[in-house]
Parts: C-alpha cells; structure tokens; sequence
C-alpha cells in the first residue's frame, strides 16, 4: 500500500507573537515494514529547521521564528508505503520465548515500555475490574489480544468526552474517549501486567467503504514487544492489529513524547485548527 498524507497545523495567536520556538514530530518513521518515500514540510512564515533524532528514533523538527506574526502555519506532505501482514494469532508462544519473556535481561532492556507515566496510570482497583472480566494469562500474545478485545468491547469512542490532557484512569472512570485515550488505558493494562508496551502515533486510513474508526487528525495504537517476533502493532479502537491501514509517524511512552506540534513563544492565548488528509495511491502493486 503507498499513501500521500497532507497534515496542516494552523495556529492563529490572539495577538502579535514576538518570536517562537517550535518542535514537531511529523515526518514518518522507516522500518522493516514502511517506508519513507518522501517528505516535505512548508512553514509559513517561512523559516529552516533543523532535524535531530530522539531516545525513541523519532524525527523531531526545531524551528526558530523570530519575526512578529499572528498566525503560523505548518503543512506537511508525505508519501510513504506499508507492507505488513497479518500474523499475530497464529504465532505459538513456544518455551523458548516464555523463557525470554520471563527473564531479568528482558524487563531491564524494555524497563521504559514497563514504567507507567502520568497518562497511562491505573488505580489498582481499575486493574482488578480488568482482571476479572478477562482473567489472567501466562501467554503474552493471548493476553494482549484480550485486553484489546476487552477495550473494544468496553468502552465508547466519543471524541467530545475528553481532552488532549485527560488521563488514562479519567477516561478508564468514563469508559469513553478517542483513540488516544484507549491507547494510554491499554498501555496501562498491559504494562501492569508485564508486557511492553508503547505509544503509537501515525494516521489511519480508512477509505470510503472502511469500518475503522480514527480520529481526523492524528491516529494512536498500540505496540507490544514479543519476544522472538519483535512490536506488534494492536488498535484497541477498532480491535484489530495495526497493518497496512496504519501508518506510523513515531513511537513513545505516551503521548507526550509524541505531540505533533510543541512550541514556546511571547504573547497571548491561541487556537489551533488541524486537517489531515490520507490518500491511496498505489494498493498492492497496482496503481
């Protein structure tokens, strides 16, 4: 599958700016299974970036400006193919990796995608709520597959529920939200639990005859760490494993260390309009 994706930030100040420092994380990652064809960011008023890459290996973009303005705007335009199949419920979880899986060495090199943050925290009586409706497993591929079911089947997706600053135990207490709400409750869970896991920030597609559900701006999912296979993307929006339709910008703990746009500057409050457009280009081979 290769995809365009057009995403525009537009960010109008109540008044003058002075100057602004800005971060954004918006140019997909390449992997074993996507690929950064091309990419280009327009920033109006117009200004160079400087390009590093973070703890995570996620592209961040700083730029400086230092004239007065009242609006910026940051559009970014990207071409990017996907090829992944579906494998995760036919894996065997073999003695072999459970061995992996239960050793000191690998919660100590996943200790970051084991930690729970300020967005993803639990009460333990949350997780006891969990518990009993799903049980426990000693299998991590069929514990992963469940939490995801269970948030598929338990809360609602509500995009005027939350806010971009809503915790993961307020939206668990609503059992509602949008998908990076659901992404941080199922983070919660699965960390609780033992299995890495981490924060997913790309876009979805989800065409004209689609039943996926994603925001339309940025998407957010799931990663679990199994040994022997590697992340393995899971929505718990749409309950599915995240394939070709998902296409990763970056990865982190939460959503902090993945917000599209960061900035600082000197002046008054300000609104911010975002519009994301994600077109197929090729499917399969075939344009």
């Amino acid at each position: 599958m290769k995809y365009q994706v057009e995403h525009v930030n537009h960010l109008h100040y109540d008044t003058f700016v002075d100057q602004s420092l800005n971060h954004i994380r918006l140019k997909p990652r390449t992997d074993e299974c996507q690929r950064l064809l091309s990419y280009r960011p327009d920033i109006t008023p117009v200004t160079l970036t400087k390009e590093h890459i973070d703890l995570w290996g996620n592209h961040v973009e700083t730029f400086f400006i230092a004239e007065k303005h009242q609006e910026l705007m940051v559009k970014t335009t990207s071409v990017v193919s996907i090829q992944k199949s579906p494998f995760i419920r036919m894996v065997q979880f073999s003695p072999e990796m459970e061995s992996i899986f239960k050793s000191d060495l690998f919660h100590q090199h996943y200790l970051a995608s084991l930690s729970e943050t300020d967005f993803t925290f639990l009460y333990k009586e949350q997780i006891e709520e969990v518990n009993r409706a799903i049980g426990t497993f000693d299998n991590p591929i069929e514990c992963a597959l469940a939490v995801m079911q269970y948030m598929h089947d338990s809360f609602t997706y509500d995009p005027d529920a939350t806010g971009v600053d809503t915790k993961a135990n307020e939206a668990f207490t609503l059992k509602r939200g949008v998908c990076q709400d659901l992404t941080h409750i199922m983070l919660g869970i699965l960390r609780a639990k033992g299995l890495p896991a981490r924060y997913v920030s790309g876009y979805l597609y989800v065409g004209e005859d689609s039943a996926l559900i994603g925001d339309s701006a940025t998407h957010a999912w799931v990663e679990v760490m199994i040994p022997g296979i590697g992340w393995v993307g899971l929505d718990p929006t749409n309950n599915v494993e995240a394939l070709e339709y998902h296409i990763c910008i970056g990865v982190g703990r939460d959503y902090q260390d993945m917000s599209p746009l960061q900035g600082v500057y000197r002046g008054g409050k300000h609104t911010l309009d975002v519009k994301v457009g994600v077109q197929l280009l090729e499917q399969n081979g075939l344009r």
